[in-house]
Protein backbone atom coordinates (compact mmCIF):
# COMPACT_ATOMS: atom_id res chain seq x y z
CA UNK A 1 0.00 0.00 0.00
CA UNK A 2 1.30 3.43 -0.96
CA UNK A 3 -0.22 6.74 0.05
CA UNK A 4 0.60 9.60 -2.32
CA UNK A 5 0.18 13.30 -1.59
CA UNK A 6 0.83 15.94 -4.26
CA UNK A 7 1.71 19.55 -3.59
CA UNK A 8 3.03 22.60 -5.38
CA UNK A 9 0.18 23.43 -7.69
CA UNK A 10 -1.00 26.97 -8.23
CA UNK A 11 -1.56 29.80 -10.67
CA UNK A 12 1.22 30.82 -13.04
CA UNK A 13 1.45 32.96 -16.14
CA UNK A 14 2.14 31.46 -19.52
CA UNK A 15 5.85 31.01 -20.03
CA UNK A 16 6.43 30.57 -16.34
CA UNK A 17 7.58 27.60 -14.29
CA UNK A 18 6.19 25.52 -11.49
CA UNK A 19 7.40 22.51 -9.55
CA UNK A 20 5.19 19.77 -8.21
CA UNK A 21 6.07 17.28 -5.52
CA UNK A 22 4.54 13.96 -4.60
CA UNK A 23 5.37 12.50 -1.21
CA UNK A 24 4.88 8.77 -0.72
CA UNK A 25 4.33 6.90 2.48
CA UNK A 26 5.93 3.60 3.33
CA UNK A 27 9.44 2.22 3.24
CA UNK A 28 9.29 0.66 -0.22
CA UNK A 29 9.13 3.78 -2.38
CA UNK A 30 12.12 2.68 -4.42
CA UNK A 31 10.25 -0.44 -5.52
CA UNK A 32 7.72 1.65 -7.47
CA UNK A 33 8.03 3.33 -10.79
CA UNK A 34 6.27 6.68 -10.59
CA UNK A 35 4.17 8.58 -13.04
CA UNK A 36 2.50 11.93 -13.44
CA UNK A 37 -0.85 12.30 -15.19
CA UNK A 38 -3.13 15.26 -15.70
CA UNK A 39 -6.79 15.88 -16.32
CA UNK A 40 -8.14 19.06 -17.85
CA UNK A 41 -11.80 20.04 -17.49
CA UNK A 42 -13.99 17.97 -19.75
CA UNK A 43 -11.11 15.77 -20.85
CA UNK A 44 -9.83 12.35 -19.97
CA UNK A 45 -6.85 11.87 -17.72
CA UNK A 46 -3.66 11.74 -19.77
CA UNK A 47 -0.12 10.56 -19.27
CA UNK A 48 2.53 13.21 -18.64
CA UNK A 49 5.72 11.51 -17.50
CA UNK A 50 7.16 8.41 -15.89
CA UNK A 51 10.36 7.62 -14.01
CA UNK A 52 11.82 4.22 -13.28
CA UNK A 53 12.50 2.86 -9.81
CA UNK A 54 16.12 3.90 -9.88
CA UNK A 55 15.43 7.20 -11.58
CA UNK A 56 17.66 6.34 -14.51
CA UNK A 57 14.93 6.02 -17.14
CA UNK A 58 12.33 8.69 -17.86
CA UNK A 59 9.55 8.92 -20.41
CA UNK A 60 7.40 11.86 -21.46
CA UNK A 61 4.32 12.66 -23.42
CA UNK A 62 5.17 14.45 -26.65
CA UNK A 63 3.19 17.48 -25.48
CA UNK A 64 5.55 18.12 -22.56
CA UNK A 65 8.86 16.77 -23.86
CA UNK A 66 11.58 19.37 -23.53
CA UNK A 67 9.53 21.46 -21.09
CA UNK A 68 8.87 19.13 -18.15
CA UNK A 69 11.36 17.12 -16.12
CA UNK A 70 10.45 14.24 -13.83
CA UNK A 71 12.85 13.26 -11.07
CA UNK A 72 12.82 11.42 -7.79
CA UNK A 73 14.64 11.25 -4.48
CA UNK A 74 14.26 7.77 -3.03
CA UNK A 75 15.81 8.86 0.26
CA UNK A 76 12.98 11.36 0.66
CA UNK A 77 10.24 9.16 -0.80
CA UNK A 78 9.39 11.95 -3.21
CA UNK A 79 8.89 12.34 -6.93
CA UNK A 80 8.98 15.74 -8.62
CA UNK A 81 7.73 17.33 -11.79
CA UNK A 82 9.50 20.48 -12.89
CA UNK A 83 7.38 22.33 -15.44
CA UNK A 84 8.78 25.12 -17.56
CA UNK A 85 7.57 27.21 -20.49
CA UNK A 86 4.06 26.57 -19.31
CA UNK A 87 1.15 27.04 -21.68
CA UNK A 88 -2.54 27.62 -20.99
CA UNK A 89 -3.20 24.13 -22.33
CA UNK A 90 -1.15 22.73 -19.44
CA UNK A 91 -3.96 23.77 -17.11
CA UNK A 92 -5.22 20.66 -15.36
CA UNK A 93 -5.31 18.71 -12.16
CA UNK A 94 -2.02 16.87 -11.89
CA UNK A 95 -1.87 13.44 -10.29
CA UNK A 96 1.05 11.29 -9.29
CA UNK A 97 0.76 7.54 -9.43
CA UNK A 98 2.77 4.48 -8.42
CA UNK A 99 3.39 1.31 -10.38
CA UNK A 100 4.79 -1.69 -8.52
CA UNK A 101 4.67 -4.10 -11.43
CA UNK A 102 7.06 -5.00 -14.20
CA UNK A 103 7.39 -2.33 -16.87
CA UNK A 104 4.98 -2.67 -19.75
CA UNK A 105 5.38 -0.74 -22.98
CA UNK A 106 1.65 -1.10 -23.60
CA UNK A 107 0.40 0.15 -20.23
CA UNK A 108 2.80 2.70 -18.81
CA UNK A 109 0.91 5.53 -20.48
CA UNK A 110 -2.45 4.35 -19.20
CA UNK A 111 -4.23 4.73 -15.88
CA UNK A 112 -4.49 0.96 -15.66
CA UNK A 113 -0.71 0.76 -15.45
CA UNK A 114 -0.70 2.33 -11.98
CA UNK A 115 -2.20 0.91 -8.80
CA UNK A 116 -1.93 3.89 -6.47
CA UNK A 117 -2.95 7.49 -7.00
CA UNK A 118 -2.74 10.78 -5.20
CA UNK A 119 -5.61 13.21 -4.79
CA UNK A 120 -4.25 15.66 -7.33
CA UNK A 121 -3.09 19.26 -7.32
CA UNK A 122 -4.47 22.04 -9.51
CA UNK A 123 -2.22 23.83 -11.97
CA UNK A 124 -3.64 26.85 -13.76
CA UNK A 125 -1.73 28.67 -16.48
CA UNK A 126 -3.07 32.07 -17.43
CA UNK A 127 -2.53 33.57 -20.86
Amino acid sequence: QVLLVESGGGLVQAGGSLSLSCAASGRTFSSYAMGWFRQAPGKEREFVARISRSGVTTRYADSVKGRFIISRDNAKNTVYLRMSSLKPEDTAIYYCAADGTTFSETSYRTEAGYAYWGQGTQVTVSS
